[in-house]
Order: C-alpha cells, then structure tokens, then sequence
C-alpha cells in the first residue's frame, strides 16, 4: 500500500495517462493485478476457487470484476463490494466518418455522454481505442490502438467572425465540433485505411472500430503548494484506482471484490454496464457449487456495497449552484452522496458504516446534497442496489470541471479513500447493522 501521497498519486497520474479510453483503462488495471499475483479467469471456463486465491475477470475488454476469495464462509459474512466505471464523457468517431470541407479531412464524431463541449475547442487531440481487423488468412482479430500523439484539433471560430462568443454563443455538436485531422486534395481519404497503415501489416485490414479523442495534455500535480491534481477522465479513473489499490492491500479474511464497469456515462444499460448481468453473474460463482437463487440471496443481504464515483466540489466561482449546508471542498476528504429520490444509494445505516470507517483511519468526510430546484446526476450505486438487493452507498472524492475534457481534483483524498476503502476490505466487523 502507498502510505507517501506523493508516490499515491503519481502511480494515479501514470494510470491515468495509460488510459485514454475503457479498453486502455482495463489493461492497465489488469497488469497492475497481475503484478501482485491475480490471474484472469474466463467466463468460459470452470472455476475452482480456493481461499485466499486472487482472481480477475473481463467482459469486452472495457469492464472488470476483480475478487479475493477470504477465509470465512459467504454465509456468514457476505461480499465485500466496491464498485466504479471506466467511461468517461468524449468525442467518438463515427463509423462513416470521413468529411472534405474546404481542404480539410475531418472526422464526424458521436458525443459520448454529458460530455462538456466548450473545452474541447483548441486541444491537442489524438485517437485511441478498439479496432476489428481482418488478417491475411481471412479471421478477424482485436487489437487496442493508440496514436500516443496530437493528430486532430477542433479550431474556434475566431471573436472577429463571431461577435458573440462570449455572450450567447452556443455548441451545435453536429456541425461545430468535427475535428481536422489534415489537408488533403480531392475527397478520396478513407479514414480506415490511414489506420491500417498506421497500426497493420499490409495484408491487413480495419473492418470497424471503437474510437474516440482524447486530450493529450498529461496529469499533473498542480497549484503554488501541489494541491491539486489536473487530468482527463478523474471522473472516474479516479475511483477505479483508489479501488484497485484498496483491493490489492485486502487481508484475504473476508471475500472481497471491485466491480469497474463500462456505460455508466450513457445508463448502464449493456451487457458490460451496472444494469447488465456481469456482477450478478460472477456473484454466484463466488457462492460455489451453491449456486441457488436462496444460497445467493442470503450472500446478498449480508454483503454491502460502496459505489465510488466523483463528487460535485463547490466552485468558488459559482457557490450558488450549492445547498448552503452541502458544499464539499477540495481536500476536504471523501463525500457521501444522499438523494431522497434514489439517485444515489446511500441510507442512514450505510452512511453510518462508511463514516464509521473514515473515523477509524482518521479520514475526514463530507457530504453531498443537491439543490432542491436543480437536477441530480446519479451513478451505477443505485442501479447496482436494485439489480441485485446488496445494501450500498454512494461516496466519492470532490472534483471541478465534472464531464470536462481536463477535470481538477485534490492531492489529499485520493489516498485517503483507499485508506478507507482498506479498512472497510479489511474489517471484521458486520456488514448490517444490528436492530434492537
């Protein structure tokens, strides 16, 4: 375990850079866990499971469910869950992307999720993700792409031409936000084949992708003291590491997993995301030869989950947009998040158990409430809770600029919530709270 914030959030800010999309996310977490000793099991394949054994699983190469098999009985104790997502809102390029204007090849994109549009205008921008091919004997194969390098930009319109930019100016995300990827002469550029040439042998060719941008503007530790931190997708690499680092450092006495999925930023409804069956699935696998709708159930209302996804920092610009009774600071340790319309999970019995554990590692927290007359984002706690019946809450660590290409948070609490998160993996102590 970190215990120097420093080396805490570099190894943060390396994973960060690793991972400009889902796919990339997953690998990199999955050679972090084959570093201390988990191996990758197959859907596919029987499992036998023996105590104290480490274990990871994907499906699609976008969502993870990492677990340690512990020593007491299911039954008794239930699962220990953490749960987070690899999406972030971005740019994704579209299958018949190709646009000629003007001399320039641009590329059509489909907005990913709540995506903040504005910040996205004069970066430096590459590519990364999946791609489909063919090879020369006819079979299709996946292999993950990355340009590691600036390739496109989505220029402004410069104030002369738009004198209204800074008053009323709005994005329109089909015609303003295409990125030029280079001059060209003629309309002949098939963007298919400037990925084959790029990353195939010339007997190979791109069938389809999964693309999208991605800012190429590193983490950094930011601020006159280093108190922040500026990176893409913190929302919600972020938690996907605190997570893994936390599951890393588990004692093996109780089972313990972290489930990252994909497609929280667009519902979570896929095979992959909160509302699918992936972690219900690999629940019942970890109840053994048992596997019956009563045996599981009864593992369910002993287990608890804790949903870890940003939270909303205030913004010393605009305090207004706050409950004047909730507003979560930078630094100012881990939040939990309550919506009395179940948009998070969070209840009195499950807030009391995570603000429990804050206090015996000596970690500040916070809490979150939205503004009557505003609207309330949500996260995969809620889907989870439902799908599954598993007690839950919902916390995660403050940030700005939420669903912007370059987000900013505090170089405190990262590791102070893997703390937490190592002492709730770690503790003996009940899961459910006793009712007199």
């Amino acid at each position: 375990m970190f215990q120097d914030k420093e080396k805490f959030n570099l190894a943060l800010t390396q994973f960060l850079d690793t991972s400009p999309t889902p796919f990339h996310a997953v690998s990199s977490m999955a050679s972090m866990l084959k570093n201390e000793g988990f191996t990758e099991l197959s859907e596919d394949d029987e499992w036998a499971l023996e105590v104290g054994s480490r274990h990871f699983v994907t499906r699609n190469g976008s969502s993870m469910i990492a677990f340690i098999i512990g020593q007491a009985s299911l039954l008794d104790t239930g699962i220990k869950m953490v749960g987070a997502h690899t999406d972030s809102p971005c740019l994704m390029v579209k299958p018949q992307p190709e646009i000629t204007k003007q001399g320039y090849l641009q590329l059509g994109v489909e907005v990913y999720g709540g995506a903040l549009l504005n910040p996205w205008f004069d970066r430096d921008l590459s590519i990364a993700g999946r791609i489909v091919y063919q090879d020369a004997a006819g079979s299709l194969k996946q292999t993950l792409v990355d340009f590691k390098r600036a390739v496109a930009t989505i220029p402004s319109l410069a104030i002369h031409l738009d004198r209204e930019a800074n008053t009323g100016h709005s994005v329109n995300a089909q015609t303003d936000i295409p990125p030029i990827l280079m001059q060209v002469s003629g309309s002949s550029a098939s963007f298919r084949e400037l990925l084959s040439d790029q990353f195939l042998k010339d007997d190979e060719k791109v069938i389809d992708y999964e693309l999208c941008f991605y800012d190429t503007q590193r983490a950094a530790v930011v601020g006159l003291q280093n108190e922040f931190i500026a990176s893409a997708r913190l929302d919600n690499l972020l938690s996907c590491f605190v997570g893994i680092q936390a599951l890393i450092n588990n004692n093996a006495e109780q089972t313990c997993l972290i489930v990252c999925n994909d497609h929280e930023e667009v519902g979570s409804v896929s095979a992959i995301g909160a509302d699918g069956p992936f972690l219900e699935a690999i629940t019942a696998r970890l109840c053994g030869a048992d596997q019956t709708v009563a045996t599981v159930s009864r593992v369910i209302s002993k287990s608890l989950m804790i949903s870890c996804d940003n939270a909303h920092a205030t913004h010393p610009n605009f305090p207004q947009k706050h409950d004047s009774a909730h507003m979560p600071a930078l630094n100012g340790g881990p939040v939990v998040k309550v919506n009395v319309k179940q948009r998070y999970a969070t209840s009195s019995l499950t807030s009391s158990l995570f603000k429990q554990l804050c206090e015996t590692v000596n970690v500040p927290v916070q809490s979150f409430v939205s503004r009557n007359d505003m609207g309330c984002g949500s996260t995969i706690g809620p889907i989870t809770s439902a799908r599954l019946g598993v007690a839950t809450l919902d916390v995660g660590i403050p940030q700005l600029a939420m669903h912007s290409c370059r987000e900013m948070t505090g170089t405190e609490d990262p590791l102070r919530l893997s703390k937490v998160l190592v002492a709730f993996f770690n503790s003996t102590a009940s899961n459910i709270i006793d009712v007199e």
